[in-house]
């Protein structure tokens, strides 16, 4: 049973969340005390990929033969989540960073998708990657690997606080992923997150305009007091831009209709 709390992931924040580069994102997560935020070693099977979406969890733990003929056969904690996963989640796979063997491959690629999934993020492996990268949901893992799950893995538990490349994932935590890899977002942060770093991308947009044009970047990158009031003008006297809708933001959950929901 999915026991993921209610997210604060309203279609205008997911939108806020998908206009700006995870790098920005991890810039701000940083600034107010966040270091171990970055889920280390991932990258999409497809490039240029990005998602948002809330953190559904499941836990591999090391092989061991007794453990997977209990376990690992039959309708096993896997199938279970990748069958229940809920629209607009993100099914965040610990395998203890081992690349020795697969956590999923296109069947399972296949379901998630068809649930409406946002994204899987693995930090083992990926069988069957050119069929997986083909099914058109974003997934995120340490690299392919021909194994199948038993070699190195028992698909133990889900819906539980687990580790995934380095970094803690909360059942409920929102992910921002995109070619420079995937970043774990608090939820009681996420707006003033998302509105500081897209702050933050207007201003880095103006600063590498003036670089451009052949400013040095001496007082200009960061921006001293004189620079910081030419921004201030320029920026007041531009008209207001609206903010991105849910349309702008990617995959969004009623993009597209579902199936096997």
């Amino acid at each position: 049973m999915n026991t993921t709390p209610a997210s604060p992931l309203t279609p205008a924040l997911r939108a806020k969340l998908a206009s700006v580069p995870v790098a920005g994102l991890s810039a701000q997560l940083r600034r107010r005390g966040l270091e171990g935020v970055f889920i280390d070693g991932v990258r999409p099977l497809v490039a240029g990929q990005k998602f948002v979406g809330t953190a559904r969890t499941l836990r591999f733990v090391p092989f061991r033969e007794d453990l997977f003929r209990s376990h690992g056969g039959g309708y096993n904690a896997q199938k279970r989540t990748f069958d229940s996963v809920a629209e607009g989640e993100v099914l965040v796979i610990e395998a203890r960073g081992e690349r020795g063997s697969a956590t999923l491959g296109d069947v399972l690629a296949i379901r998630a998708h068809a649930r409406g999934a946002a994204a899987v993020v693995t930090d083992g492996g990926v069988r069957d990657a050119e069929a997986v990268a083909a099914v058109g949901i974003p997934v995120f893992t340490a690299g392919p690997h021909p194994a199948v799950l038993g070699r190195k893995h028992v698909p133990w538990d889900a819906d539980l606080t687990i580790a995934c490349g380095g970094a803690t994932v909360q059942p409920g935590d929102i992910l921002v992923g995109d070619t420079d890899g995937v970043v774990v977002i608090p939820p009681e942060m996420a707006q003033e997150v998302a509105d500081a770093a897209i702050a933050q991308e207007e201003e880095d947009g103006w600063i590498a305009g003036k670089v451009a044009e052949g400013h040095p970047v001496e007082g200009l990158f960061p921006m001293n007091a004189e620079w910081r009031a030419t921004y201030e003008a320029e920026r007041s006297a531009r008209p207001e831009t609206a903010p991105p809708d849910a349309a702008s933001a990617g995959r969004a959950p009623s993009d597209t209709a579902r199936t096997g929901s």
